[in-house]
């Protein structure tokens, strides 16, 4: 079969945003029936207003200590090691900053638990990455419901019957047909080991990675489908501001917490993908 695929630049979505409005507005005129679109959870979620504003966060004994030795010791050290973290990932690991790291981890603990909040990034997934100041989004409450919505708002608006798919970046460890996700999610076929576990049995077995389809509305699209799509998405809608929290502060040429709302607003972002699939 034939692939066409066509990343699609948005503005950056602030809390508030219409989502569903823009990608009807922008899908307009590319869509046919029986495409797929792929949406970011990321974009949606800020877009939703599912934000924690970590400086305003007391972090507690169990955050303070997975900020500093577990993160700073053991992620920064043997766990780095053997599951083949690069070399400037060990550095940020072990650098990781106290306060903002600790109130990080009791975000984590709050909203995902204890053995999600183990993970040294994306915990359950939480993301820090291409949000302002000391920001995090929090994962979709119903992103089943969401994506329902942004399927009936093409197909009420545009005539166009497609199936909507919301992508993690966090990655889904595949052997054969056991794919491991990161997280529990709605999308069939996908299991869930328990936070930090299928990070480590992922990278220690070298299991097939992929980004996480989390739940789609629509056709039915078979996990390892999904998983395929889930990556090309990724590959193709960039990095925004950057992948890592660490690597948008470089870029911005700022602080970890010193990204505004405005230095977001100049970088190109892609939240959107759309694929057709022919013979």
């Amino acid at each position: 079969m034939k692939v066409k695929a066509v990343n699609i630049r948005t503005h950056y979505w602030r809390p508030g945003t219409d989502y569903a409005s823009e990608i009807v507005e922008k899908v307009r005129g590319l869509v046919e029936d029986d495409d797929i679109i792929i949406v970011s959870e990321k974009a949606l979620s800020t877009a939703s207003g599912f934000l924690v504003d970590e400086a305003k966060v007391k972090p507690g004994y169990v955050a303070r200590l997975l900020a500093g030795p577990w993160t700073r010791r053991v992620w920064g050290g043997p766990l780095g090691t053997i599951t083949g973290l690069k070399k400037q990932t060990i550095v940020n690991l072990r650098n990781y900053p106290a306060e903002e790291g600790a109130a990080h981890k009791q975000v984590a603990l709050r909203t995902v638990g204890l053995l999600q909040s183990m993970r040294h990034y994306s915990e359950g997934g939480i993301d820090a990455s291409n949000l302002p100041y000391s920001y995090v989004s929090l994962p979709l409450r119903d992103p089943g419901k969401v994506a329902s919505e942004i399927k009936e708002a093409v197909n009420t608006r545009m005539g166009k019957r497609v199936t909507v798919m919301i992508v993690d970046g966090d990655t889904t460890y595949s052997w054969r047909n056991l794919h491991i996700a990161p997280r529990r999610v709605e999308f069939p076929g996908l299991v869930h080991l328990g936070g930090f576990l299928t990070f480590i049995t992922g990278k220690v077995l070298r299991l097939q990675a992929r980004q996480t389809p989390i739940a789609s509305s629509g056709g039915s699209v078979n996990p390892d489908r999904a998983l395929w799509l889930a990556r090309l998405h990724h590959r193709l809608c960039g990095r925004g501001a950057g992948r890592t929290v660490w690597s948008m502060s470089r870029e911005m040429e700022t602080s970890l917490t010193g990204v505004t709302w405005q230095m977001l607003e100049s970088v190109r972002h892609y939240p959107i993908t759309v694929v057709r699939f022919s013979v």
